[in-house]
């Protein structure tokens, strides 16, 4: 068996960064552009990148609920739902994605170029639903004035809890992530003391020590978001980026989340909106907004470079008619033959 390949999930952060979610158009060769793109996609980082390899150039690409089912059928990754929409004490909405393209570099001139390229090759099959460009900002702080991703797992911890194991066999090495664009309202959290920030946080805010546990509130983003399931912390790799418009006013982060199970960065989510226990949520929503809200399944990139951009997945219909029959004969690689590959397997 071939060694499997990841895409980047849990690459360094950097300076630059291009989050591009996009939706499909309905016609037939919108599905043979986005399948070519894949195929192409590592050749693309590759002639990019080579201009200036010191720039870390890198792109990950995940696919939403609906688009796996329309582009590679099944098997399908066993966690990959649309996002489920939070309503608590603050809302937090599932807007549409079908594709996500979150691109990072050191320079972002490489991460333009790049996301030119994915455009040009995928035209008027998408639709562009949200584009973000982060920055770095000082020593990795976000706009509100705290250090951001402090707490990020690193090294085997970090592909611990990033990358699917054998719990999905289909799909070793794959990864989820969730993506939520956050507007704040900085001209309100800057009146706040500086202490109030602090307690809102967790954490102080020059010298990014995290507070006692004795001394944090029990509403503390850094309690809220700290899961543990048999006494054992369950974490997820975030490489948040600010973003913002002076002219308009629009000062952010886009949260992007990556977990080797979405339920992870769910549970989290829901301890902030609707609050743990009930009502106990997460002060910091009342300073920012969330405006979008999409989950993505990131395939290998094993998978990537092996899909066929002529194969196409059994018809939905065809599917739930099998159901209802006895069960195919498998190929001699022991697969049914659905969402096939260059010659190879549907998946590592």
């Amino acid at each position: 068996m071939p060694s499997i390949v990841s895409q980047p999930v849990a690459e360094k952060l950097t300076q630059s960064a291009i989050f591009l979610v996009v939706t499909l158009s309905p016609q037939p060769q919108t599905d043979v552009a986005v399948r070519q793109l894949c195929a192409d996609m590592s050749s693309l980082l590759r002639g990019i990148g080579f201009r200036h390899p010191t720039r870390r150039l890198s792109c990950t690409m995940g696919f939403g609920s609906e688009a796996w089912d329309r582009l590679f059928g099944q098997p399908r990754p066993a966690d990959l739902h649309p996002f489920i929409e939070i309503k608590g004490e603050h809302h937090a909405p599932s807007t549409p994605g079908d594709l996500l393209f979150h691109i990072r570099a050191t320079h972002m001139d490489l991460c333009f170029e790049l996301a030119s390229q994915i455009m040009s090759r995928l035209g008027d099959g998408v639709t562009s639903a949200d584009e973000v460009h982060g920055f770095k900002y000082f020593d990795e702080r976000d706009l509100l004035g705290f250090v951001d991703g402090t707490e990020n797992p690193s090294g085997q911890a970090a592909l611990d809890a990033v990358l699917i194991g054998e719990e999905d066999p289909d799909f070793i090495g794959g990864s989820y992530v969730i993506v939520q664009k956050y507007l704040h309202d900085l001209a309100a959290w800057n009146k706040l003391p500086v202490e109030q920030q602090e307690r809102i946080i967790g954490r102080h805010k020059l010298s990014d020590i995290e507070q006692a546990e004795d001394a944090k509130a029990s509403y503390a983003h850094n309690v809220l978001t700290n899961i543990e399931e048999n006494g054992e912390q369950l974490q997820i790799v975030r490489d948040n980026m600010p973003f913002g418009d002076v002219s308009k006013g629009e000062f952010g982060t886009y949260f992007i989340g990556y977990a080797r199970s979405p339920a992870r960065t769910e549970k989290m989510l829901n301890n902030m909106f609707v609050g743990n226990p009930p009502g106990n949520y997460d002060r910091l929503l009342d300073f920012s907004k969330a405006v979008t809200g999409s989950l993505f399944f990131v395939p290998t990139a094993s998978f990537l470079d092996d899909v066929d951009p002529q194969g196409a997945p059994a018809p939905v219909a065809a599917i739930e008619d099998a159901s209802h029959a006895s069960a195919p004969a498998p190929s001699p690689d022991g697969s049914l033959g659905i969402g096939s590959l260059k010659g190879e397997p549907a998946h590592e």
